[in-house]
């Protein structure tokens, strides 16, 4: 496949065959791709990879929602018809800034891993994995208090784990070193649920099971933000003309149409490199 500089519109869509808009800052925000592609395979999708600013989890909010914004732009000009923010620091540090601002609807992926995870421990007893950023801004904390004040939430930043899933390195010794020295901690605290509050991190579902065994229910936030989606498309009078994946980076990436290809299964119509922002 080709990759182009893009300027112009994708496919020029119109209002029956609109796609989906989704961004994330890398390659994570694919496995948000991949849900919605199992959830709603007739849908078109058009995603945003800010690859020339991975990744948000150590960048302070003001970037973050700066970042953001612009993307968002860029999706409604290609005629989005739904946002799709498939960054867990993006939903917890722009989205409550961000989704008034649009006139189509804007979802995160943190809201419905918050209502997953709480429906799913037995114990009461929640872990939350993330960028420093998103564990930082205590946003899956409040979200999970939100819904049942009695449960006990340990949230652990997990800044090694973006980068090596960035380099494909999901089964390697050195993942599985850094996630045990991660989860270990909280394993020991009784957690039965882990909220993978990082799109990135479902790459590594096999490694994390390994550490975890079937003691602790995973919770991904992809997968769950996509039935959200689907819930909210089933409300709208929305046509759908054919399935499409589109994507736009914002720099090069070598290992991305890799991942996307071998590990998620996608295949993918079109790709092209887009200046954002400054």
């Amino acid at each position: 496949m080709n990759i182009r500089n893009s300027t112009s519109n994708i496919g020029n869509p119109t209002p029956f065959n609109a796609p989906i808009g989704v961004f994330d800052s890398g390659i994570g925000g694919l496995t948000v791709v991949a849900e919605l592609r199992r959830a709603l395979p007739d849908e078109r999708i058009l995603y945003v990879g800010d690859t020339a600013r991975v990744p948000y989890g150590g960048k302070s909010a003001g970037t973050v929602t700066r970042y953001s914004r612009e993307i968002s732009d860029l999706l409604v000009t290609e005629g989005a018809k739904l946002i799709v923010v498939a960054c867990n620091t993006a939903s917890a540090l722009a989205v409550p800034e961000l989704a008034s601002s649009y006139n189509v609807p804007m979802i995160g992926v943190l809201e419905p891993g918050a209502v997953a995870a709480v429906k799913a421990t037995r114990s009461g007893k929640i872990g939350v994995i993330g960028t420093r950023a998103t564990i930082g801004s205590g946003a899956y904390s409040r979200a999970i208090y939100s819904l049942n004040p009695g449960v006990s939430v340990t949230a652990t930043a997990c800044p090694l784990l973006v980068p090596l899933i960035e380099e494909g390195l999901f089964d390697d010794e050195i993942t599985d070193l850094v996630l045990s020295r991660y989860l270990e901690p909280m394993l020991k605290s009784g957690i039965d649920t882990l909220v993978l509050g990082c799109t990135h991190y479902p790459l590594l579902k096999n490694a994390i099971l390994k550490i975890c065994g079937d003691r602790v229910t995973l919770v991904d936030s992809a997968e769950n933000c996509a039935l959200a989606v689907k819930a909210i498309l089933a409300r709208s009078e929305h046509a759908v003309v054919e399935p499409h994946l589109d994507i736009l980076l914002t720099d090069s990436s070598e290992g991305f149409l890799r991942i996307a290809e071998k590990s998620l299964d996608l295949k993918i119509d079109s790709l092209a490199i887009r200046s954002v922002g400054n």
